[in-house]
């Protein structure tokens, strides 16, 4: 497959850079930055802000798929701000572009509680993520009344991190709209299987419109 990536320098878009690379697929990575991307066989890397929807739709035009991994910055004072307009621009951008195949990495905060709440409404969940979360639950909503893709939107578990485990194992568990949870308390994944997931998703799809999770 032709496939386009957005952060493919962060967190999660490295381990999906390499799964995805591993599997033979092409990847057309968007960066505002390409230096930070090496040369490899069937990667490709394109300048674009994807906060412009017209510097998207060019940068993916002929992809089968376009992944996002997109985050606005955890430190970024106008986080939630900046993550509504680069999705909303990415959206726009895929869709101009006539990509069908749309598959999200968001966030575990509109995972639901066993009240039915989400999580990050609750009064003790974690202020620094706060924004991020909120920016995140907003975006699954819109593409929510989305017509024209195929989304996908996977929400990481409660426990994944930075600070986490690295190894791929290439095994995880699905659920829908609730948190995954261990014998010891919310699950987790390591990025690699993360990745695994993602990939797995894309080759064979089983969550057209739809949200799903994994854990181990």
């Amino acid at each position: 497959m032709k496939i386009a990536l957005i952060g493919a320098t962060g967190f999660v878009g490295r381990a999906l850079l390499e799964e995805l690379l591993a599997r033979g697929h092409e990847v057309t990575s968007l960066a505002r930055h390409p230096e930070k991307l090496a040369a490899r066989e069937r990667l490709r890397v394109v300048r674009a802000d994807v906060q412009d929807a017209a510097q998207v739709q060019a940068a993916v035009a002929g992809s089968d798929a376009v992944v996002s991994a997109y985050n606005a910055g955890w430190n970024n004072p106008d986080l939630y701000r900046d993550f509504m307009r680069g999705s909303r621009a990415i959206v726009a951008g895929t869709t101009a572009a006539g990509v069908k195949r749309y598959l999200v990495v968001g966030g575990a905060g509109s995972l639901l509680a066993a009240d039915g709440t989400q999580l990050v409404d609750a009064p003790d969940f974690p202020a620094d993520y706060r924004e991020g979360a909120r920016a995140a639950r907003d975006a699954l909503d819109e593409l929510r009344q989305e017509t024209a893709l195929a989304w996908t939107f996977l929400s990481p578990p409660v426990a994944f991190h930075a600070g986490g485990p690295i190894e791929r194992t290439g095994r995880y568990r699905s659920g829908t709209d609730t948190p995954l949870m261990a014998a010891d308390g919310p699950g987790t994944i390591s990025p690699a299987d993360l990745a695994v997931a993602v990939a797995d998703e894309l080759e064979q799809p089983r969550h057209v419109r739809q949200r799903f999770t994994i854990a181990w």
